[in-house]
């Protein structure tokens, strides 16, 4: 391919809407441009490298067993309905109605659609296990699409859906995919991380999420410094220690704070540390209201009392319901003295041997709290956020934190749409059982946008070779002679006999630009072919990323390029 056929519409300048590195470079090397919030179409580059992530995604998924199917983006209501999730899915669905009326959405996800297919297919044991996955548009009314590819509203997708007989073959399944997984990442030239992470809207009761790892991440990872344990943020466990203290002589003890409300306050008020005050959250739920309890230093981790008490919905209360429930205003909740409403308590708080909490009464709090005596607790439990330096819950060692991309994320489902959807099949007794399922997912358009997040310069993209739109540019610079377009055109033929994908910037443009805009696309690899060195015999290969230049003799550039990708490949 000619450079100057190309459409590679190149920036010198940032846009002024994009914040971070692959929006900003994919964008500038003409890969991308955006059609309106959230929604991006793909240049020549752009989709080049995009083809090429389908592609280790598809032998992968190939090799796993899985079969590859196409399903419709338009969903009917009706499967919704059926599996529960029209009402509570969110506004991210985009729902709309056809000119007969019919309620229908662009499709965010396809557990309802395949569910149906499988189940008007598959009668028998003898048809499982099954796997079927699809690459194709996906469509999510993100309230703030932002990062160009990381949080569209239009993605591209690969998602794949598992059906078993039983729990062992269910999990053989997730294993498989779990593998599989590893292997497209690794191929991609990704360093990540396999995470524990919640099942979230779409459900089920164990799932883990591929994270890659790279600075300008906005998920977090929390790994030990130990053990192989990783979790994301909203999953990550913290290990309880018990400290054990004598109760403590007398009773609570009234102090006057006027006007101090939050913890820092209080703290100050008091001359004390946040780590001596229990913090009062009261919480309003679909189920009615519900009192956690947390050290003073802490913070809620809301997804861990959703899943603890099996709710969809939890948010701060108001002044009003607050009142209700403690009898005291904003800002002086306590736990003494509550009825009627379940108590939750993380385990930290029993590491305060006297403690301060509200009073339920303005402008008051007490001291000389003992967690232990003092107040009741419905239910202890892990329902904080983990932070820096906490105790790795599988280990002795201790939580550390990066910054991450989510890439990819696989579900154990279980049951939740097979039974809500009725897709059974028989056993070998003859007895109507429903089929155990995995939903497993991979962003491809953002696999596109981390790997450029993790692999970037100064100068611009740093493609790992097989996600590189070309893997070779053929550089001819300074005067134009026979001699450099005959040895252009015969490297460039040599290149692509031997499978090797090149790309020849045949501009009239200075060496300069040249070199800029081939160090902006990412290509790996550049053969330069001047006056000079071609005296001598030779062209000048040069590495992106390592910078490396050396001399190669025209008919040895094929060789010299296949070293460099199988050093690539075996991390050398």
């Amino acid at each position: 391919m000619r450079l100057s056929k190309l459409l590679i519409p190149t920036l010198k300048e940032d846009p002024a809407d994009a914040e971070v590195i692959s929006h900003k470079l994919m964008v500038r090397a003409g890969m991308i441009r955006k059609l309106t919030a959230g929604i991006y179409s793909y240049l020549p580059l752009g989709y080049r490298s995009l083809r090429k992530v389908e592609q280790i995604v598809r032998e992968e998924m190939d090799a796993a067993g899985a079969q590859e199917v196409f399903l419709p983006v338009v969903q009917p209501s009706e499967l919704w309905k059926e599996s529960g999730r029209w009402d509570i899915y969110g506004k991210e669905l985009l729902r709309f109605k056809d000119r007969h009326d019919r309620e229908c959405c662009l499709g965010p996800t396809h557990e309802e659609v395949i569910t149906d297919l499988v189940r008007r297919e598959v009668r028998s044991y003898r048809d499982l296990p099954l796997n079927l996955y699809q690459i194709q548009t996906k469509f999510r009314d993100e309230i703030r699409p932002r990062f160009g590819l990381m949080r569209g509203r239009e993605f591209i997708m690969k998602d794949a859906y598992s059906f078993d007989a039983s729990e062992e073959g269910a999990e053989q399944s997730y294993i498989q995919m779990r593998d599989a997984y590893e292997k497209i990442f690794r191929r991609c030239g990704l360093e990540f991380r396999a995470v524990e992470a919640d099942s979230g809207p779409i459900g089920g009761s164990f799932s883990h999420e591929f994270m890659v790892l790279a600075d300008t991440g906005e998920d977090v990872v929390v790994s030990c410094d130990s053990c192989d344990y990783a979790a994301n943020l909203e999953k990550a466990e913290i290990r309880n220690e018990p400290v054990s203290f004598p109760a403590l002589s007398g009773t609570p003890e009234k102090v006057n704070t006027p006007g101090v409300k939050t913890i820092e306050d209080v703290a100050k008020f008091l001359n004390l540390s946040p780590l001596s005050i229990i913090k009062t959250l009261i919480l309003r739920t679909e189920k009615g209201p519900i009192v956690v309890l947390l050290r003073g230093d802490h913070e809620l981790n809301e997804v861990k009392v959703k899943n603890f008490l099996n709710i969809a919905d939890i948010e701060m209360a108001d002044p009003t319901l607050i009142a209700k429930v403690t009898g005291g205003p904003l800002g002086f909740s306590g736990p003494i003295g509550l009825q009627d409403v379940p108590v939750l308590a993380d385990h930290a708080i029993l590491t305060i041997q006297s403690a301060v909490v509200g009073a339920n009464e303005a402008d008051t709090h007490l001291i000389n709290v003992d967690p232990r005596n003092h107040f009741l607790v419905d239910n202890f439990g892990d329902f904080r956020a983990a932070a820096e330096g906490d105790l790795c819950p599988r280990c002795s060692g201790k939580l550390r934190f990066n910054k991450g991309i989510e890439v990819g994320h696989i579900f154990k489902l279980g049951v939740k749409y097979s039974k809500a959807m009725n897709a059974s099949f028989l056993d070998p007794e003859g007895k109507e059982t429903f089929m155990i399922m995995g939903c497993y997912g991979i962003g491809v358009s953002r696999v596109l946008a981390a790997a450029i997040e993790q692999n970037h310069d100064d100068d611009g993209i740093i493609f790992p070779p097989p996600l590189a739109p070309f893997t070779v540019i053929i550089t001819p610079v300074g005067a134009k002679s026979d001699a450099i377009n005959d040895t252009a055109q015969k490297v460039y033929d040599e290149l692509w006999n031997a499978g090797i994908d090149a790309l020849w910037d045949d501009r009239d443009e200075r060496p300069g630009v040249k070199f800029k805009d081939a160090d902006l696309l990412g290509i790996p690899f550049r053969v330069t072919i001047g006056q000079k060195a071609l005296a001598q015999g030779n062209v000048e290969l040069r590495d992106r990323k390592t910078k490396e230049n050396r001399l190669v003799k025209p008919n040895e550039i094929v060789s010299a390029i296949r070293t460099k990708i199988d050093c690539w490949s075996a991390g050398l």
